[in-house]
C-alpha cells in the first residue's frame, strides 16, 4: 500500500455530488507507485436498491477498455509482430473496402476511395478519418440512412462505417480501436478477449476485468442510470451485447476500480507492477509524448447524439499519444503537463501523472456522457485530491 491520505475533504466531494442528484453513484480511487492512497464511494450500487456502490463494484468501463487494448498491440509491436506503420489491410483485408464519406446527395451518402491507406498508427492515434456518431451529425446520418447500428449494438455490421477524412489528415474520434482489436486477432490468432486476459488482465491480477461477466459477477455490477421525466435517477438496465458478434477493444470490458487502479499503477511505474513487466520504460514513455504531430486533439466535440453525450470541452492544448489524451500544460492545482488520461461513455475517468507520481480514477454509470454536473463532479475531486497530497 501507499501512504493513505487523509480523504475527508474527498469523502465529502463524492457525498455531495449523490446528495444533489448531480450523479447516481460514484467510487474514487487513487494511487503513487506503491499503492492505493484513497478508496471512497458514495450513493447505491443500483439507484432504489441499499447495496452501496464500492471500489469493487463493476463499471462498465466503456473506453477506458481502449488503453488496455491498444497496450496489448503495442506489445506485439515490442515482440516484432505487429508494424505500426504496415497498412491496416495489411492484417484486415475488408479494411480495404472502408471509404471516406464527403457528405450526402440527397438520401445518398457519397462516398470516394481514402486518399491514402490507413496505417496501424493511424488506428491507434484515432488519425484514421474513422469516427463515432455521438459526435458527428454525418455518421448519426449514415447510420439512419444505411440502417446500420452503431458498434454499442455488437453486430458486426458497424464495421461498415465509412471514414469522415482521409487518414493522416486529421485528429477524429472513433472507432479506431475496435478496428485494432481485429488486428491483434489477426496477429495474435487468438480473441482479444484471450489476448486482454493473457496479455494485460492476468499478469497484473486485474480478475474482476472482462468483456463478459460470470454468474458470480453480475450481481455486482451497476446498471446503466438515466434521469426520469421527473429529474430523479433511475435504472435502464444493460446498454451492452450480452453475446456480441466480437470482442470491442473501444468499449467492451467490465470492470472494478480496485482492478484498473493496478493497471493505472503499471502506466505509473512505466510498465511494471509487482515485479511484472507489461511494457517496456521507452514504450510507456512514447504513450505518454505526442503521438500525432501537429494535429491537435479538438477544443470542443459538439454532441450529435444528446442521449448519449454532451458536447465534450476539453480547451486548447491537448494532444495524443497512444491510448492517452494529453494535457501538454499543468491544470492549475491539479494535474501536471503530459499526464496522461481518458474516460469511458457511462461516465468513468481515470488520469495517470507521472511528474507528480500518483494515478486515480473516478466511477459512475449512467448516461449521457459527461454532464456539466459530472465535469464538476470530476474536478472537484481532483482537485481535493491534489490537495490532500
Amino acid at each position: 500500500m501507499g501512504a493513505a491520505i487523509d480523504g475527508t475533504a474527498i469523502d465529502k466531494v463524492l457525498e455531495d455530488a449523490v446528495t444533489s442528484g448531480a450523479v447516481p453513484h460514484v467510487a474514487a480511487i487513487a494511487a503513487d507507485r506503491d499503492g492505493v492512497i484513497y478508496q471512497g464511494s458514495a450513493g447505491p450500487r443500483a439507484v432504489g436498491e441499499s447495496d452501496p456502490v464500492t471500489v469493487d463494484t463493476l463499471f462498465r468501463i466503456m473506453s477506458m477498455t481502449k488503453m488496455p487494448c491498444t497496450v496489448v498491440a503495442l506489445q506485439q509491436v515490442e515482440q516484432g509482430n505487429l508494424d505500426l506503420d504496415a497498412p491496416v489491410a495489411e492484417y484486415c483485408p475488408e479494411f480495404a473496402d472502408v471509404q471516406v464519406m464527403t457528405g450526402l446527395a440527397g438520401d445518398t451518402p457519397v462516398l470516394r476511395p481514402p486518399a491514402t491507406q490507413a496505417t496501424v498508427r493511424n488506428l491507434v492515434t484515432h488519425t484514421s478519418g474513422l469516427g463515432y456518431w455521438f459526435w458527428s451529425e454525418r455518421l448519426v446520418r449514415w447510420e439512419s440512412l444505411t440502417g446500420t447500428p452503431n458498434v454499442v449494438a455488437g453486430s458486426s455490421a458497424c464495421f461498415t462505417a465509412p471514414m469522415l477524412a482521409d487518414p493522416g489528415t486529421a485528429f477524429i474520434y472513433g472507432i479506431n480501436i475496435d478496428w485494432l482489436g481485429k488486428v491483434i486477432e489477426a496477429v495474435t490468432g487468438v480473441g482479444l478477449d484471450v489476448a486482454i486476459k493473457e496479455g494485460v488482465t492476468d499478469p497484473l491480477g486485474m480478475d474482476q476485468t472482462t468483456f463478459l461477466m460470470n454468474d458470480q459477477q453480475r450481481p455486482n455490477c451497476t446498471p446503466v442510470h438515466v434521469k426520469g421525466e421527473d429529474g430523479t435517477w433511475v435504472s435502464a438496465g444493460e446498454v451492452l451485447n450480452q453475446a456480441p458478434d466480437w470482442w470491442a477493444g473501444g468499449h467492451g470490458l467490465y470492470g472494478s476500480p480496485s482492478d484498473y487502479i493496478k493497471f493505472e499503477r503499471a502506466l505509473l511505474r512505466g510498465g511494471e507492477l509487482d515485479g511484472v513487466r507489461i511494457l517496456r520504460q521507452s514504450t510507456v514513455d512514447a504513450a505518454f509524448a505526442n503521438q500525432i504531430g501537429d494535429l491537435d486533439f479538438p477544443a470542443e466535440l459538439p454532441t450529435a447524439d444528446p442521449g448519449s453525450s454532451h458536447s465534450f470541452t476539453a480547451g486548447p492544448g491537448f494532444k495524443w499519444g497512444y491510448g492517452l489524451l494529453l494535457n501538454t500544460a499543468d491544470v492549475p492545482g491539479r494535474r501536471r503537463a503530459w499526464s496522461g488520461s481518458w474516460a469511458g461513455l457511462c461516465n468513468t475517468h481515470f488520469w495517470v501523472d507521472r511528474t507528480t507520481g500518483i494515478c486515480a480514477s473516478i466511477y459512475s454509470n449512467f448516461l449521457p456522457f459527461v454532464t456539466p454536473e459530472a465535469v464538476t463532479l470530476y474536478n472537484d475531486f481532483e482537485g481535493a485530491l491534489y490537495a490532500s497530497l
